[in-house]
């Protein structure tokens, strides 16, 4: 596995022509693509990684693209329209086994594929709440159309929530004093940008 800009609020890079996929010969040498195999991209983001995969491919190969980002699943759909080979699956890397079996390919997939963490194009979108450089909502989910923004947890999550989340998903050292920091905080005004957190947490720490 791999993991995973200056931003500029006022437009959005088209990220399926600038980004440029993390460790690429890496990733195809390690999943060693067979003209005939069946193979998933648990993580599309922009799709670099998948379209090498399917230029390996012969006409029998398949691969199945999944991500839980509708934008990233747009994406996929235009850039594969045309491929019979590919298949876009609008779900999360967690559900591949769920999905395999859906599709009637557990037990035959030849490799799988993720590329973990938040994507350069989540980054630079300052809309999407994740930019800790420009100010944006503060969203930071994968898929805005499910569960509540980091804004709207945050109106309620206790101290002790704030840090088990800052310490298991962030492994943040500081976490407690964060946490304090947003609540004393949020006793005085929403919390609902991206620079409001990123600044709070620049003056909690060290």
């Amino acid at each position: 596995m791999a993991s995973r800009g200056d931003e500029d609020n006022s437009f959005v890079l088209d990220h399926s022509l600038t980004h440029q996929p993390v460790m690429l010969t890496e990733v195809l040498f390690g999943l060693n693509v067979q003209p005939e195999g069946i193979y998933i991209d648990g993580t599309f983001g922009r799709g670099g990684h998948s379209k090498a995969i399917v230029d390996l491919l012969g006409d029998a190969g398949q691969l199945y693209v999944m991500d839980k980002d509708p934008e990233a699943i747009t994406v996929a759909q235009s850039q594969f329209a045309q491929d019979g080979r590919v298949k876009v699956v609008h779900a999360s890397f967690a559900e591949i086994a769920e999905r395999a079996g859906e599709y009637g390919i557990l037990g035959k997939v030849a490799g799988v594929f993720l590329d973990l963490g938040v994507s350069s194009p989540q980054l630079d979108d300052a809309r999407r709440g994740f930019s800790f450089r420009n100010e944006g909502p503060l969203d930071m989910r994968m898929n805005p159309q499910q569960g509540v923004s980091v804004a709207t947890w945050l109106e309620t999550a206790s101290e002790a929530e704030i840090m088990h989340v800052l310490r298991e998903y962030g492994e943040e050292r500081y976490a407690k004093r964060i946490a304090q920091a947003i609540l004393q905080l949020r006793a005085e005004v929403n919390i609902t940008t991206t620079t409001q957190l990123a600044q709070l947490i620049a003056k909690s720490v060290p």
